[in-house]
């Protein structure tokens, strides 16, 4: 076998698990940024550059399986939120009046998630809207599964809480 087969019969290989790669996390990754960022062009950027990284690791052979994907993602949305971060503060700085925010449109759901503690949210998130297991999110996280169920009980616990003082709110003011 010449070296030139043999080069194109690697490619073919890492062609092949890129694809398979993409195929099985591509969505779900789209919905992950989706989810955390302000629109669909953003997450479809942030999605494209998990897949270019996919591609450079793939080169390597290195593994490409969801969970990894999803350890890509998660480093990527920090740098994406750290550049944001940034962006906003120069804008601020240079704009002389403050346009007013517009209020969020959502449920009573998404409010009640917004008020989680950050570590509660994101296992939360990672498990009902990820579809990871409990396995799959503590390596993500990098801690037990056992610290994993911990947080998810009790997110759901004041999820709960959150929303029966939401309803309990409401039918007051009605």
């Amino acid at each position: 076998m010449s070296l030139q087969t043999m080069g194109e019969r690697l490619d073919l290989e890492r062609e092949k698990r890129f694809l398979a790669a993409h195929a099985a996390a591509h969505d779900r990754i789209y919905r992950y940024f989706r989810r955390r960022t302000d629109g669909a062009a953003t997450a479809e950027d942030l999605c494209a550059e998990v897949f270019r990284i996919a591609w450079e690791k793939s080169a390597h052979g290195d593994d490409l399986s969801v969970i990894v994907l999803f350890g890509v993602a998660k480093n990527v949305l920090r740098n994406y939120d750290r550049s944001a971060l940034r962006s906003t503060g120069l804008i601020d700085a240079l704009r002389l009046e403050r346009v007013p925010e517009t209020p969020a449109d959502g449920s009573a759901v998404l409010d009640g998630i917004d008020r989680l503690a950050p570590k509660e949210k994101e296992v939360l998130l990672l498990t009902y809207w990820d579809g990871l297991t409990a396995a799959q999110v503590s390596n993500l996280l990098n801690t037990s599964s056992t610290a994993v169920r911990m947080r998810l009980h009790r997110a759901r616990k004041e999820l709960s809480r959150i929303l029966q003082e939401q309803t309990v709110s409401e039918g007051a003011t009605e």
